[in-house]
C-alpha cells in the first residue's frame, strides 16, 4: 500500500513501515559513530518503542553492547490499517541487533498487567539470568490497576484555578488563547496513578523480589521540569503531581537497592517533541521557540543524544552527578539563563503573523512527523510499501 500521513487530533494514525526503520537506523549511526559506553551488560526497558525508551535502548544496545528485554504495547499492521509506529521501530530495532550479533527481545503487552510482568520475569530468567539496568519509561493515558482492577484516565490540566495563555496549532501555525479549567481531585489523583511512581515500584519490587536484579544494578525513569512559561499547566498542574510522585518513588527504591549496592535516579530530560508532549497545550509553541534558541547556540539534542550523553557522561561515567534533590539534571542545558531570557523575549513577541520568522515551528513538524515515520528525504512515500513488518522475537514465538 502507499502510506501518507493521517491524523486524528494530534496524533498521526498513521505508520511508514520503512520511514520508521530509516528514524532507527539514524539514531544506530549516530551512537555507533561515538565512544563505546562501559555501561549495562542485561538491560530492561520498559516502554521501548518510541521516544526515549526507544533511544535508552538504542544506547543500552549499540553504546554498550547490551543486551536488551523491552517491553511495549503496540499494534501489528491488520488490514488496511498499518502498524503503530513503535511496532515499526521495535522491528527495526531488533533486526539491527540481530546483524550485530546482540540479544534483543520484545515482550508486547500491557505492562500495567501481572501477566506482562511475569512473562518478562520469566524471558530474564530463562534468557539473561539477571538485569543490571532497568528504564522506567511508560507514557499511557490510561491505566488498569493489575490489583483492584481499577480503571484510571490522566488528564492534563491546571491545579486550583483556570489557566490561560498562549497555544498553537503546530500544522497550520495559528497561534491563539487557550483556557484551561482545573482538575477536580480526582483527577489529580487518577493522573497520578497513570503516571506517577506506583508501577515503576510494582515492576522493581517483583524483579527484586525474584531476584533478577544484580548486584549494583541501576534502575532510573524519566522526567520534566520545564520553564516558568509552562509550570502552571506542567509541573505545577496534573502532571506535575505524578512527577512529584515519581521522585518520591525514586528515593523509596534508593533505600530499596541498598543491599544490592543498587541505585535510583530520576533523569530530568530536555523537552524534546514526542507524542506524549504533543498533547500538551502551550508546550509545542515554547519548544519551537527553544529549538531555534538552541540550534543558533549549537546546544540543541534529540532523543539519542540526550540518552547517549545520559549513559556516557552520567550514568556510567563513574561518579554520577545530581542535584539537590537527587535528580539527574539533563536539561541543564535547556534550563541555561541565556537560553531561558532569549526564549521568555521571544514568547512576548511570537504571533501568527510572525511565528515562521521567531520559532523553528519547522523543525517541531518535521521531528513531530518523523515520529511516524514521515519526511525523511531518502524515501520516495509514492512508492508501494509492505505493512506487515514483524518483530523477529515476536513473530517467533
Amino acid at each position: 500500500m502507499i502510506v501518507k500521513p493521517k491524523f486524528r487530533g494530534f496524533i498521526c494514525t498513521t505508520a511508514h513501515p520503512v520511514g520508521c526503520a530509516q528514524h532507527v537506523h539514524e539514531q544506530i549511526q549516530y551512537v555507533k559513530s561515538q565512544p563505546t559506553i562501559d555501561g549495562p551488560r542485561r538491560v530492561l526497558v520498559i516502554g521501548s518503542s518510541t521516544g526515549y525508551g526507544l533511544a535508552s535502548r538504542i544506547v543500552s544496545a549499540f553504546g554498550a553492547k547490551s543486551s536488551t528485554i523491552g517491553v511495549c504495547f503496540e499494534k501489528p499492521a491488520s488490514g488496511k490499517r498499518t502498524a503503530t509506529a513503535g511496532w515499526y521501530n521495535t522491528a527495526a530495532f531488533e533486526r539491527a541487533a540481530q546483524e550485530e550479533g546482540l540479544y534483543a527481545k520484545t515482550i508486547n503487552g500491557d505492562a500495567f498487567s501481572q501477566d506482562i510482568k511475569q512473562q518478562t520475569m520469566d524471558l530474564i530468567r530463562q534468557d539473561l539470568g539477571q538485569v543490571d539496568l532497568v528504564v522506567y519509561s511508560l507514557a499511557s493515558p490510561k491505566r488498569v490497576h493489575p490489583v483492584t482492577g481499577e480503571r484510571f484516565s490522566s488528564v492534563i490540566k491546571p491545579i486550583g484555578k483556570p489557566y490561560s495563555s498562549k497555544t498553537i496549532d503546530f500544522h497550520t501555525g495559528d497561534i491563539s488563547e487557550i483556557t484551561i479549567d482545573p482538575a477536580t481531585e480526582e483527577e489529580i489523583q487518577h493522573t497520578i496513578a497513570v503516571m506517577g511512581g506506583e508501577d515503576w515500584k510494582m515492576w522493581m519490587d517483583a524483579l527484586k523480589g525474584a531476584d533478577l536484579l544484580a548486584p549494583g544494578a541501576t534502575t532510573t525513569a524519566y522526567s520534566y521540569i520545564g520553564p516558568e512559561i509552562t509550570h502552571a499547566i506542567y509541573r505545577e498542574g496534573t502532571i506535575g503531581k505524578a512527577k512529584d510522585h515519581l521522585e518520591m518513588t525514586a528515593r523509596d527504591l534508593q533505600k530499596q537497592l541498598q543491599d544490592l549496592g543498587g541505585r535510583a535516579y530520576i533523569s530530568v530530560n530536555k523537552a524534546l517533541v514526542t507524542q506524549s508532549s504533543s498533547a500538551i497545550p502551550v508546550v509545542p509553541l515554547y519548544m519551537s521557540l527553544l529549538f531555534r534558541v538552541m540550534k543558533e547556540k549549537n546546544l540543541h539534542e534529540g532523543c539519542i543524544e540526550q540518552m547517549y550523553r545520559l549513559f556516557a557522561d552520567r550514568l556510567y561515567a563513574g561518579k554520577t552527578s545530581v542535584d539537590d534533590k537527587g535528580r539527574i539534571r539533563m536539561d541543564d542545558w535547556e534550563m541555561k539563563e541565556e537560553i531561558q531570557n532569549a526564549v521568555n523575549q521571544l514568547w512576548k513577541e511570537v504571533n501568527t503573523d510572525n511565528v515562521h520568522e521567531l520559532s523553528d515551528l519547522l523543525g517541531y513538524r518535521t521531528d513531530f512527523f518523523r515520529l511516524f515515520g514521515f519526511q525523511f528525504d531518502e524515501i520516495n512515500y509514492d512508492e508501494e510499501v509492505d505493512p506487515e513488518m514483524m518483530i523477529p522475537s515476536i513473530s517467533g514465538r
